[in-house]
């Protein structure tokens, strides 16, 4: 028997490698995956198999009689060798990278009602626990990644769940969506989780406060006053280690505290192409929450409707609320605000990143390369592949349950019903005045949210928007001179009816990139109340190392010679060349 011919496991090399454990027991064992990454890629069975052929170009074959016309530094052969060589090349390096691991936070294991995993659209009883018959469906799909039994999952209703399998999926650009590190998401019972319900709280009530009148609004100051107390808040403070009104609800990254609330990007009309993009959007009415009472918050952990239904403003406004950040990222396009973010950037003439290779030319334009539609396309490149690796985080590590569920299971807590639930929770979000004011105005203890439905069905941690958003802002500094002031900036007037001059501090583009990834994370996350903090702050950085290892790969592909520098959210440099 020849040596193509023998099934993969009886082939000495192959049975090596897939007698290796599995090292990591967050992670499912998928034998497909598992395989696939110790052997370090099919091409690599397909070489211990002896099982390589040579395919015929479709094209330029030997019956191809047409004369070749083509000039260029490299012949058909000599091109087709080289674009081997570089596509082995970057998978090569890729695979001599480490292997990351993958912890998390053992609170699957530690709760045996499974309070503090998503569990969203299966079946529950009546105080929220999931029947285990239900549960163990799902870890058994992602366990097997058997498409088949993913279409077994025992559900609660007609909702389904959002995309598990995409978690599977492969990419041939930069590194594996399963080869980066995320920390473990913070556990129900400790500090940050209390510190980030109470954050959820405050914005839940502060909704339809125009983020202007902050200054002047008694609840916005109690927000920034009892975030200030709490130990757990990992959320932006002044230069005096202090939560003011000006951090309330904002991102910690450079420039970020410096402004409006909202990016320049969101406010500032641009064109697409020759249509115009007001910046004006529809919003959702004032003063409609959702989920407010049990019976209707357990419909919809079942995978059912309270048959409640979004009210649209009427009016088109600029966004100036958590409610119209709210509504916008309800249904944005994957990588929308970043596209406009291009558009804004290149209408105004932003000047290239000092390391563009066409600086200073006098002979040529950047435009397949180093110009617009490389730009354009890029972003959107980008954007699937780093929503293909948070989406791995989400279903196969972490399970982290949405904002809505430790809101309920605090309610039942508060009233008396706590027998009902194995999760714990401290005293910070237990005693906290947010808390009890949101008692006042709702008559219990439920996380109201901006959308009926509440929270999308699938895992909280960490988030899409804010994955994106990372990746996609990260291509932006890549291109685009990130210490670029911002000319004529502006903030939205309280109705959010016009656009008024800002006066102030000047805004970059770096500041002003790195607030707009907030303005879009938190604004599907904490304003509308289904993701907490910490997961649009580990999204972000995720989707920026996404978006490094695509650049560095495909940096050896431009035949311009270039250095980039970016500077990262943590105030360090990345440097891509080639």
């Amino acid at each position: 028997m020849k040596t193509q011919d023998l099934p993969l496991s009886d082939i000495p090399e192959v049975a090596a490698i897939l007698s290796q454990p599995s090292p990591n027991p967050c992670k499912p064992d998928l034998s497909r995956r598992s395989f696939l990454t110790r052997v370090g890629g099919v091409a690599t069975v397909a070489a211990a198999a002896g099982a390589l052929t040579t395919l015929e170009p479709l094209l330029g074959s030997q019956d191809s009689v047409a004369q070749a016309a083509e000039i260029g530094p490299l012949n058909d052969t000599a091109r087709a060798d080289a674009s081997y060589n570089y596509r082995v090349g970057i998978a090569t390096a890729e695979r001599a990278n480490p292997v990351v691991s993958h912890p998390c936070n053992g609170e699957e294991a530690l709760y045996a009602d499974k309070g503090a995993t998503f569990t969203k659209t299966l079946v529950h009883d009546s105080f929220g626990r999931v029947d285990p018959s239900s549960y163990n469906s799902l870890i058994n799909a992602l366990t097997t990644g058997n498409p088949l039994d993913f279409n077994s999952i025992i559900v609660g209703g007609p909702r389904h769940l959002v995309s598990p399998q995409s978690g599977l999926a492969f990419d041939p650009e930069g590194s594996d969506g399963h080869n980066f590190a995320v920390d473990p998401a913070p556990v129900m019972a400790g500090a940050q989780t209390a510190a980030e319900m109470v954050e959820m709280y405050w914005a839940a009530l502060l909704r339809d406060v125009p983020f202007v009148n902050y200054a002047s609004n008694n609840m916005a100051g109690n927000a920034a006053a009892e975030l200030n107390l709490l130990p757990g808040y990992a959320g932006p403070r002044n230069t005096s280690h202090q939560v003011t009104i000006n951090e309330l609800f904002r991102g910690g990254f450079a420039g970020e505290t410096t402004g409006p609330y909202v990016s320049q990007f969101m406010w500032k009309p641009t064109n697409f192409g020759n249509q115009p993009i007001s910046q004006k959007f529809t919003t959702f009415v004032s003063g409609n929450d959702y989920m407010i009472d049990f019976p209707g918050w357990l419909t919809v952990q079942n995978g059912g409707s309270t048959g409640q239904n979004l009210v649209s403003d009427s009016t088109l406004r600029y966004i100036r609320n958590g409610r119209d950040l709210s509504a916008w990222t309800h249904v944005d396009v994957l990588y929308q605000g970043y596209l406009v973010a291009f558009l804004i950037l290149a209408g105004m003439g932003a000047p290239p990143n000092p390391g563009s290779p066409y600086i200073g030319s006098t002979t040529q334009d950047g435009f397949a390369t180093f110009g617009g539609p490389d730009f354009a396309a890029t972003i959107g490149e980008v954007a699937t592949r780093a929503l293909k690796a948070v989406w791995f985080q989400k279903w196969f590590v972490h399970r982290r349950a949405r904002p809505e569920v430790p809101g309920a299971l605090i309610h039942l807590i508060k009233t008396g019903q706590g027998t009902n639930t194995n999760v714990t929770f401290s005293n910070d979000v237990l005693n906290s005045r947010a808390l009890a004011s949101t008692f006042r105005r709702n008559g219990n203890y439920l996380l109201s949210q901006a959308y009926p439905e509440g929270s999308p069905a699938h895992p909280s941690y960490p988030t899409g928007h804010g994955t994106v958003g990372g990746a996609c802002i990260t291509i932006l500094k890549f291109f685009f001179d990130a210490n670029f002031v911002i000319p004529n900036p502006v903030v939205a007037s309280p109705n959010g009816v016009n656009l008024l001059p800002y006066s102030g501090p000047a805004l970059t583009v770096n500041g002003e990139l790195n607030k707009l990834g907030h303005n879009v994370t938190l604004g599907h996350g904490i304003h509308p109340g289904i993701h907490y903090r910490s997961d649009s702050d580990s999204s972000l950085n995720l989707g920026e190392a996404v978006a490094l290892s695509i650049l560095q790969d495909k940096a050896a592909s431009y035949n311009e010679k270039f250095s980039v520098n970016i500077t990262k959210f943590d105030g360090t440099i990345a440097t891509i060349s080639n």
